[in-house]
């Protein structure tokens, strides 16, 4: 019977308002935390991807570059960069350079507004 009357007590303790009310208390600060680290991953695995984007770009940028310090240690490809930015040309070539004529733009006429102004187009 003692026995019985020890469990008993555990269970009026367990049961009790405050224990009820520390242990649900306990249970919405870890699910708070639950929470707030689930939004975490969520920034996470965003971040991931755009990291993953950012790396994807680099290897194209290292293939891109790659492939023209290959192109520029072949003689055509020398001949190719001086001509382009340099401006070179070889003996005997002439260079001939096309300038286009700048263009002024057109401004319109400016429009006079006012009262007397209103009259005078309406009668036109």
């Amino acid at each position: 019977m003692r026995n019985f009357q020890q469990k008993r007590g555990w269970r009026n303790i367990a049961y009790s308002k405050p224990f009820l009310i520390f242990f649900g208390v306990l249970i919405l600060f870890f699910s708070w935390d639950v929470f707030i680290f689930w939004n975490k991953m969520g920034e996470t695995v965003e971040n991931k991807k755009i990291v993953e984007n950012k790396v994807a770009l680099l290897k194209q940028q290292k293939e891109t570059i790659s492939s023209e310090i290959n192109s520029l240690n072949t003689t055509e490809g020398k001949e190719k960069f001086f001509r382009e930015n340099l401006g070179l040309v070889k003996e005997g070539e002439d260079v001939t350079v096309v300038i286009e004529e700048k263009k002024t733009p057109i401004t319109p006429e400016p429009v006079p507004s006012g009262f007397f102004s209103f009259f005078t187009n309406w009668f036109k």
